[in-house]
């Protein structure tokens, strides 16, 4: 399978996470590329209409484009159970990965505010509503973060990498200052050698 892959998107830290876990990693030959919401990437647009990353081209020729998708298709394939069969665990774990996403989402957002828009063309109301989401997720986090113990499934490794995000974009945010109990699980969880071999340069 062929990945296309960028070291510092958080999506595809989510979908490199997720192999490692579940010993598929070594199967995903990644491809360097250059997804940029303007200057698009024509080799990913040519699999991808959307031309984000990540993007996974299967052996048989299908492709799939989302980390969600590409988590739940890598976890289907190696049978983890990181997304856990139909009752109150799983909703938790899909309901945990929207919230992360969401941050993420976010985060990208106030990123290409301030690296791809002109000086005269962005927003500083928009910037601070972005904020306000990558905040309102983050005490979400914080709220639950007690209760994670050992727990490991695409919720928890979505909330870890968005954390992660924070810490390479974002280091004047300072979000273990509002969020100890979330930071102290953070701290636990990227120990793990899966966060460790995916962290960015």
């Amino acid at each position: 399978m062929k990945l296309f892959h960028s070291q510092t998107s958080p999506f595809v830290r989510k979908v490199m996470v997720t192999a490692l876990e579940l010993g598929l990693a070594d199967r995903l030959e990644r491809l360097p590329a250059a997804a940029h919401p303007v200057n698009r990437d024509a080799g990913i647009v040519a699999q991808n209409p959307l031309g984000q990353v990540p993007t996974l081209l299967l052996d048989d020729g299908t492709v799939l484009a989302d980390s969600r998708v590409i988590c739940e298709y890598l976890d289907h394939l190696g049978q983890g159970g990181l997304f856990p069969p139909a009752g109150p665990a799983r909703w938790a774990a899909l309901a945990a990965q929207s919230t992360g996403d969401g941050l993420l989402d976010a985060a990208l957002l106030v990123v290409y505010e301030s690296r791809v828009r002109a000086e005269t063309e962005r927003s500083e109301a928009w910037v601070a509503g972005q904020h306000a989401k990558i905040e309102s997720a983050l005490q979400v986090i914080e709220a639950a973060a007690p209760g994670f113990g050992q727990r490991l499934d695409i919720g928890i490794i979505t909330y870890a990498c968005a954390l992660g995000y924070l810490d390479l974009r974002f280091a004047d945010l300072d979000w273990r200052a509002r969020a100890p109990a979330a930071a102290t699980w953070f701290e636990g969880f990227d120990a793990r050698p899966s966060m460790q071999a995916t962290r960015p340069a």
